[in-house]
């Protein structure tokens, strides 16, 4: 299927932005009018764009069936702060409590049940329950269009964090297992970041893999082998010695899937692929190119 913005309803487009663009971050900000009015909302238009200085950007976007604005977007123009808290999966039910479209000048952190506490340095109050909080002054709010479902960049510069030590690992670090996270999927939908949803990937850094390109053609395009598999092949960083592909030769289970054909052997490569010995696997590779 090929969809073009323009030929497509914007209700039509959203679902499928929103359905692609997953899992996304929710940003639970709490903002403040000029006349002490707290406001507190969730947004999945979020993410962090640096570090140094450290810029969170959020979008609380016109409103698609009548392209009115949010009251968070008026609050920042009004009071340039704002407290970006992040969302576990201990407050996920009243995080959604507090996205009802409430009147203006409701306090959402009465609707939810949630906790205001004074921040250090911004006017409005971060959320109690929450494992991370960001007090940030607003940079810049720039507008990418004037019609339902345009969005609006609120740049923010967290001036304080404020990090539950709970969530920390020995090291200090957040551990994301501790954290709980909550993200926004498509439609009603919702993921949690625990459990066997999490998974490490050792990233390479200035480690160059030699690539999948130098693989030969038939294990490129093995129907054993998955995109996974062939991009851990990849990242090595030297072929096996020899000494590697001598002592592979020798083994009993390579020899019998060197005569049992290119599926057994390719199926031997995915076995010692997910065990981790991916050096002999390339050495099974190379001595299979030889027969």
């Amino acid at each position: 299927m090929i969809i073009d913005p323009k030929e497509l309803s914007h209700q039509k487009l959203h679902g499928y932005l929103l359905g692609s663009v997953v899992p996304r971050p929710i940003a639970f900000a709490s903002t403040i009018d000029a006349h002490g009015n707290v406001n507190l909302s969730p947004f999945s238009f979020f993410n962090v764009f640096g570090s140094n200085p450290p810029i969170l950007i959020f979008s609380p976007s016109r409103r698609g069936r009548d392209n009115t604005t949010k009251h968070s977007y008026e609050n920042v123009l009004e009071v340039p702060e704002v407290v970006i808290n992040i969302v576990n999966y201990s407050i996920v039910q009243q995080v959604s409590l507090a996205s009802g479209e409430y009147p203006k000048g409701t306090n959402e952190f009465i609707k939810s049940g949630l906790t205001p506490v004074p921040s250090q340095r911004v006017k409005p109050p971060r959320v109690g329950e929450s494992p991370v909080s960001m007090e940030c002054q607003v940079k810049q709010v720039i507008p990418t269009g004037d019609q339902g479902g345009a969005g609006i960049l609120v740049i923010c510069e967290v001036v304080l964090m404020h990090v539950k030590e709970e969530i920390l690992d020995e090291a200090g670090k957040i551990d994301p297992v501790k954290l709980d996270a909550v993200a926004r999927m498509g439609g009603d939908w919702y993921c949690r970041a625990n459990g066997e949803s999490l998974f490490k990937l050792p990233q390479p850094g200035n480690k160059i893999g030699i690539g999948i390109d130098l693989l030969p053609e038939e294990f490129r395009t093995s129907t054993v082998l998955t995109g996974n598999d062939l991009g851990i092949l990849g990242s090595i960083q030297q072929l096996p010695d020899k000494e590697t592909i001598h002592r592979i030769q020798e083994s009993k289970e390579v020899q019998e899937a060197l005569r049992g054909g290119k599926e057994n052997i390719h199926k031997l490569v995915k076995q010692y692929v997910q065990a981790g010995r991916v050096i002999e696997a390339w050495a099974i590779i190379l001595q299979s190119e030889k027969i």
